[in-house]
């Protein structure tokens, strides 16, 4: 008996149980009951507004160890320095031409449909230029660059900055890379630091629900359906034009590329976009971005490279709404901006948007700082789209994160460090992911 017993063949162990469509469902739950409340008691809904503010504190501090660890795995298990710049100097080179085209469609799509035309605004004084203000606290492009760089290697880890963290991940990855075997010790340590980063986050996320109740709630009792119905017309051509961007102009080049569908990578990306509707911001996605990516089968020296690179540098939603923001002033102003000034406005623009990293109200401040240096006359004029900008800011962060997702695999097909095999299955539902296993697969692939 103990014999048959013995040979008998083991039982197979049950996968761990996908619990994450709860979080899905808790979180659509959390946003309805945020525009009820909001609605229906405008002062409680201002009261727990604090709750959105602090789930994306608690994102936010998981971003910088996120990118630290990524980056530095990944850099440090490549042997070949040239692979990272090469992956790097292709993804600016993808950027500029994502931003510039989505800043020339911004401006095409203003000049056809002229959503501002017909509205006489008063102008707030001073509100714009308080704006303008804030958008070059920085003091210009010297003091940006300057920025970069942190006061103290460890203060990158804790000052929030994440192109400071990028750059201390950077020499970090090379100087492991550099030690040889030497630096092994080092790359396993951080390999499991990574996935108490990664264990960490997962708990965060599902406090998910309650951030999203928050932050809904707030936006819509503070501002209201007003200003919505009064802006129509400009905030639905914004959103139709997001959507013909990603689904349209992303998709085509997805799919000429890599052959994958976009919207099977929107239904990948589900989650994560519920969490930016709900917090009006790409930033608490990232992290979550950075392990799906891995996840489908893209090298982790590559996603560590462009996905963070990609949140100051690759911002399209942003570039389309600044200058389809701008027209709209000009036009609903009665004064609209001659060819020569659009084009001046787009060379500008090139620029400010790399700055508008992502957070919510940047678009605001870099859209005042582009009138004030081009149209001074219409600065008064931002006030206009104050009123709905949080609510097109949803649009600017969901296109953001797209754009950003696409490019990651883009440059993963052009520079061969994406599993196609892999990213087809996972596309299709066949390798599902848990975000408690994120950094693990990725790595043993490096």
């Amino acid at each position: 008996m103990a014999t048959d017993i013995e040979h008998l063949p083991p039982t197979p162990s049950k996968p761990p149980r996908n619990r994450t469509h709860w979080l899905y469902i808790l979180v659509i739950i959390g946003v309805f009951a945020g525009i009820a409340v909001g609605l229906l008691a405008p002062a409680f809904g201002k009261e727990v507004a604090f709750l959105g503010s602090m789930f994306v504190s608690l994102i936010k501090m998981m971003i910088a160890p996120v990118i630290f660890c990524t980056i530095v795995i990944g850099i440090g298990s490549v042997r070949k320095a040239a692979t990272v710049g090469k992956v790097g100097g292709l993804a600016f080179v993808y950027f500029l031409a994502m931003s510039t085209a989505a800043l020339a469609i911004g401006l095409l799509v203003g000049n056809l449909l002229k959503p501002g035309t017909g509205l006489d605004f008063k102008p707030d004084p001073g509100k714009g230029a308080e704006l303008a203000d804030k958008a070059h606290e920085s003091g210009g492009t010297i003091d940006f660059l300057q920025g970069i760089i942190p006061d103290t290697l460890v203060s990158a880890l804790t000052s929030g900055q994440v192109l400071q963290a990028l750059f201390v991940a950077l020499l970090v990855g090379f100087a492991i890379q550099a030690l040889g075997k030497d630096g092994e010790p080092i790359l396993t340590a951080v390999s499991y630091f990574q996935k108490l980063v990664f264990k960490v986050l997962a708990m965060v996320l599902w406090t998910a629900p309650i951030g999203a109740f928050g932050a809904i709630a707030g936006v819509v009792s503070q501002t209201g359906w007003s200003a919505v119905r009064e802006l129509a017309v400009f905030v639905l051509a914004f959103y139709a034009t997001c959507i013909v961007f990603v689904f349209v102009v992303l998709g085509l080049l997805l799919r000429f590329v890599t052959g994958f569908s976009v919207f099977r990578l929107a239904r990948y990306l589900a989650r994560e976009y519920l969490l930016i509707v709900a917090t009006s911001s790409s930033e608490p996605a990232l992290p979550s971005l950075i392990a799906k990516m891995e996840h489908m089968g893209v090298n982790t020296s590559t996603v560590g490279i462009v996905v963070p690179t990609g949140y100051s540098f690759n911002l399209d939603g942003t570039a389309i709404y600044l200058t389809m923001a701008s027209l709209f002033v000009a036009d609903a102003a009665g004064d609209p901006m001659s060819f020569g000034e659009q084009l001046g406005l787009l060379l500008f623009m090139i620029i400010a948007s790399k700055g508008a990293a992502g957070v919510t109200g940047a678009g605001l401040a870099t859209l005042a700082g582009g009138l004030q240096a081009h149209r001074p006359d219409l600065l008064d004029g931002v006030a206009v789209v104050v009123g709905v900008d949080r609510f097109m800011s949803e649009a600017r962060a969901l296109t953001n994160f797209s754009g950003n997702a696409v490019g990651t695999l883009l440059i993963g097909k052009w520079t061969q460090t994406l599993d196609t095999d892999r990213a087809d299955r996972v596309l299709r539902g066949e390798i599902p992911f848990e975000l408690s296993q994120a950094g693990t697969t990725a790595n043993t692939r490096t």
